[in-house]
């Protein structure tokens, strides 16, 4: 057998065919991945595809798996990177955060194709349906971010346009267009947004910013400020306090609800709460939450069975917000 031109290339375009062209349910026989290699001008012989093989899975990791069926005997790629399932659950992550662009998304989505074989591709042409999802327009926020890492990595301050929305829904720089200069010291993570946390040292302050309103963004040559403030940071404590619905002083709060509720509270305070009974298919929790009108709303939204029992001064505000609520629809 004559060898083929790309015969240099035989075991990169074999890997290549078995990970696109085989999974668990989807298997080649011998005959047909030869006939694969010569569509790429590569000649192949069955007993050098054995050896193939075995180099795959002990150089390369890629498990071959060979299964008898009748007189025929199938080869087909075993374990992969990530498992279908696990494809799946990441494209509906990114599919359904409003925090990735539609174009990014799309960009993210094709090259997580490449994790699977071209016939669970096809499984992955579904679409996760998110009311009211709001997807960022700021492309750029991918490269602030890594820029910002590698500013905190390098110990460098940054400088960057901050950004606010107008009427006409674009982006307009704060400040009339000066560049804010600051020392990153963390990237959170909160309500689907990305927020830097760094030290202003002409406000002698730790502030935030979100990722996505930040423009033309770039490394400075001073060196960062204000590691004083981040040697005890406690970044949970200052999320909650800044960046959740609940922005606002941080008081233990008791609330009353009837038992059918009881999913509204742990989804959004988590499984460790402690559920106490308050009387016949009622219930209470006590937990830490920031005061605030955000926080009213919330409660409010819940309905009339759902109320604020303490302490004293945190029920006064939540009657106070409900008479001033009601007079404005007076």
């Amino acid at each position: 057998m004559s060898k083929g031109s790309n015969q240099k290339l035989k075991l990169s375009i074999l890997c290549k065919i078995m990970q696109e062209k085989t999974d668990d349910e989807h298997s080649l026989t011998l005959a047909q991945i030869i006939k694969e290699l010569q569509a790429y001008d590569i000649t192949a012989e069955r007993k050098s595809l054995y050896d193939d093989f075995k180099c795959m899975e002990d150089n390369l990791g890629i498990e071959v798996i060979k299964e008898q069926i009748g007189r025929e005997t199938f080869y087909h790629v075993g374990s992969r990177a990530f498992e279908l399932a696990e494809v799946k659950l990441l494209i509906d992550a990114i599919q359904s955060s409003k925090f990735i662009s539609k174009s990014k998304s799309d960009e993210l989505i094709k090259k997580m194709n490449t994790f699977v074989s071209e016939h669970q591709a096809k499984q992955l042409k579904r679409q996760v349906y998110v009311n009211d999802r709001i997807k960022t327009m700021n492309e750029s926020i991918y490269y602030s971010v890594d820029a910002i890492h590698t500013a905190i990595s390098s110990n460098k301050q940054i400088e960057f346009l901050y950004c606010s929305w107008t009427l006409d829904k674009k982006l307009e720089p704060r400040k009339n267009g000066q560049k804010y200069k600051v020392s990153p010291w963390a990237l959170t993570w909160a309500d689907e947004n990305y927020y830097l946390v760094a030290y202003d040292s002409a406000a002698g302050k730790v502030k935030h910013y979100r990722v996505d309103k930040m423009m033309k963004l770039s490394i400075s040559e001073d060196r960062r400020e204000g590691e004083e403030h981040f040697k005890n940071f406690d970044m949970t404590t200052y999320a909650l306090e800044n960046f959740s619905m609940f922005g606002g002083e941080i008081r233990r709060v008791h609330i009353e609800f009837p038992n059918e509720k009881v999913g509204i509270f742990i989804d959004r305070f988590g499984k460790d709460i402690t559920i106490r009974k308050a009387g016949e298919d009622r219930s209470m929790i006590a937990v830490d939450v920031a005061v605030s009108m955000q926080f009213f709303g919330w409660i409010f939204s819940l309905g009339n069975d759902v109320k604020v029992t303490g302490p004293a001064d945190v029920v006064d505000k939540v009657k106070e917000s409900a008479r001033g609520f009601l007079e404005s629809y007076e």
